[in-house]
């Protein structure tokens, strides 16, 4: 039986080396690329998918709100995380959205072989090392970094500056324009702030600002 994988990163560099190291593998077939989540959805519409290959931050539609966009119209699509997040809470938000394993990109290319063939047939994977991780997260010796006091939330500089500028409008490319950083870093900032506050989008910031009278 033939995978039929769809890469997604905004990376072309790492598009290009996933597709040259999977295809030399017989029951994997790349059958697209998209280099964010609206083209993501487009291929879909298109194109006949098992797995999708999926970076986690991206500028635009990505993280948990693309993965939930995805599950609503594919609900038995194979979701596949591949970031360089490896935060557990960030990790547990993927899986909970509807991903169906999650893989740091520093791993070894062995690994992310076996947990696409693994998960194509039983839906689900988790490395020995990843369930070790989350166990202890989940466990009352362990210290959740998500805490929903506003006053104990603990945001970078960065983040607080990037935070402000959303609630005052800006979009992602405005924001890197004027602090002179790239777009992916403001989306991977923004990505950080957003899950450290337990919010989904834009609009949740501005609300949650409000609330909070900052």
């Amino acid at each position: 039986m033939t995978i039929r994988l769809l890469i997604i990163d905004d990376h072309d560099l790492v598009r290009a080396g996933l597709v040259q190291y999977l295809g030399m593998y017989p029951d994997i077939e790349v059958v697209g690329e998209a280099a964010n989540g609206d083209e993501l959805l487009e291929k879909l519409h298109a194109t006949l998918v098992d797995m999708l290959l999926l970076d986690l931050v991206m500028p635009g539609l990505c993280g948990t709100e693309l993965i939930r966009r995805v599950r609503r119209t594919y609900p038995d699509l194979l979701i596949l995380m591949l970031s360089m997040h490896n935060e557990m809470h960030v990790v547990l938000r993927s899986l909970k959205a509807g991903a169906s394993v999650y893989i740091c990109k520093d791993c070894k290319p062995e690994t992310l072989l076996e947990a696409i063939r693994k998960v194509s047939t039983t839906g689900k994977y988790l490395s020995p090392v990843m369930a070790e991780q989350i166990a202890f997260f989940s466990s009352p010796f362990s210290s959740d970094p998500i805490r929903q006091d506003p006053d104990e939330i603990i945001l970078s500089d960065r983040e607080r500056q990037i935070f402000h500028l959303i609630v005052d409008g800006k979009k992602i490319k405005e924001i890197a324009n004027e602090l002179t950083i790239s777009d992916k870093t403001v989306s991977t900032h923004k990505y950080n702030l957003l899950t450290k506050l337990g919010l989904k989008s834009d609009v949740d910031l501005v609300r949650y600002a409000i609330q909070e009278k900052l």
